[in-house]
């Protein structure tokens, strides 16, 4: 076993008590508690599953959890309804399955590392050297849990549109650029050198991190420490990112003629029964390979280009999206009432409401938000935010879940709401114009009062 590894034998040792606060990261050592029980996250070890561990653990989500499995806009993998009592069987499972699970910070890898046709370097070969290099700094119970580690191998279908606290991204042939706080376009660049020397960096980062105290991210380092300890940081410039590419939907033909198909359960969800009915005709028809990827994602590799057509022709049969513009894809949802103790609404059902009752609103131009809380789980970021409340919803124009609303709705009328906010902006749109950019034309102050009137 490679240092650092968890299989899920370990966690067979002891089940931790669950966690609820934000900011906490649940895995399978330790669960977090639920509306309906337990959810462990885990990210498989390089990222990739074989089909048939994927059916494993798809079964193992329908035997020991309520039967849903997620995969989140990371492309982490979320196993719900879990009891105390099952964790450790589930554990048992996947270890039966050959999966492992490295403890510590996630360390996340471009979706399509070793496939890409053009990609610049390899993301697999740095994790290893973090692992062996890094791995009593990696096992520190003083970094933040919810720490992360990307490595991009810098092709089109790389990582440049996540966000990290710590980027490791190849810039040419053996030279690696390492970033921190922020995607591929506004991180800040502290190093460029050979694989060893990121390596380092990375390490003088996670000790940098330790030393400051528990649970501190990058965004906490003040200047003058990174000056310190990155001197040449000051003639850095941002290395040019490639453009961001929208999630990786529906069949992308690789230059070797091979063909991976990108499927996205709805809302980011889907039935384990299912999912293991879908894997199987997939098998069947030759997939060999799974990569759960972000934006709710997840990829078959190695296909032929006839068997990636047979087997999105029959994707929707199982609640699995290959349509890239399909606009469920731009609603953010969280668990909601019923899957989350937080939640003051079902979140799944008022997605499905606003696709039929507001397509205006989903354009792709933003992302409809609908948090159970003030928390804001499924989107950090601000956006076109419906928050549930004690009493009702707060509606949030451009803002994030926590913050004050423009508009307070009582329960039942939240669905004319959002019908009257679609309403407004396909009457006031100009040609050409996105939802997104209607709505800060027209102001707050008009939006709100439209929704009074409404």
């Amino acid at each position: 076993m490679a240092p650092g590894e968890q299989t899920a034998r370990d966690s067979r040792e002891e089940v931790p008590s669950p966690r609820m606060r934000r900011g906490a990261c649940p895995t399978l050592l330790e669960p977090m508690q639920t509306g309906d029980g337990l959810l462990a996250r885990l990210r498989p070890a390089g990222g990739i599953l074989s089909i048939q561990q994927f059916i494993q653990l798809a079964e193992a989500a329908h035997r020991h959890g309520n039967g849903i499995l997620e995969i989140t806009a990371r492309g982490s993998l979320q196993i719900r309804g879990l009891g105390p009592q099952t964790v450790q069987p589930l554990a048992a499972d996947l270890d039966a399955a050959g999966i492992s699970v490295p403890a510590g910070p996630v360390i996340e890898l471009s979706p399509l590392h070793g496939i890409a046709p053009d990609e610049i370097g390899n993301p697999a070969e740095i994790e290893a050297l973090l692992r062996d290099k890094l791995a009593a700094e990696l096992l520190s119970p003083m970094l933040a849990p919810k720490l992360s580690i990307l490595i991009d191998g810098g092709s089109n279908c790389g990582l440049a549109a996540v966000a990290g606290d710590i980027r490791v991204t190849a810039v040419s042939a053996g030279v690696w650029q390492v970033a921190i706080n922020g995607d591929g376009r506004t991180a800040l660049p502290l190093l460029i050198g050979s694989a060893d020397q990121a390596v380092r960096a990375v390490g003088d980062l996670l000790r940098l991190l330790i030393s400051l105290g528990r649970h501190k991210r990058c965004r906490d380092v003040e200047g003058a420490r990174l000056l310190s300890a990155f001197p040449a940081m000051e003639l850095m410039k941002r290395a040019r990112a490639p453009a961001f590419q929208d999630p990786l939907v529906g069949t992308l033909t690789l230059a070797d003629g091979a063909a991976v198909l990108g499927l996205r359960p709805r809302f980011g969800q889907v039935r384990a029964s299912d999912l293991v009915a879908f894997l199987g005709s997939a098998k069947a028809f030759g997939a060999t390979q799974v990569r759960p990827s972000p934006g709710h994602i997840f990829l078959l590799a190695e296909l032929t280009c006839r068997s990636a057509i047979l087997i999105a022709q029959m994707a929707s049969r199982y609640g699995l999206s290959t349509d890239r513009h399909d606009p469920s894809a731009h609603i953010a949802t969280c668990a909601g009432a019923g899957a989350c103790a937080s939640g003051h609404y079902h979140t799944k059902a008022h997605a499905e409401r606003l696709v039929s009752i507001a397509p205006e609103l989903l354009d792709g131009s933003m992302v409809v938000h609908l948090s159970g809380c003030a928390k804001g789980c499924a989107h950090p970021q601000p956006t076109l935010s419906i928050v549930g409340a004690q009493d009702g919803y707060h509606l949030i124009l451009n803002g994030k879940a926590s913050d004050a609303p423009d508009a307070q709705i009582a329960s039942g009328d939240i669905d004319s709401a959002i019908e009257e906010l679609a309403r407004l902006i396909k009457n006031e749109r100009h040609a050409g114009e996105s939802a997104a950019a209607c709505l800060r034309r027209v102001g707050k102050g008009d939006v709100t009062r439209a929704l009074r009137q409404g």
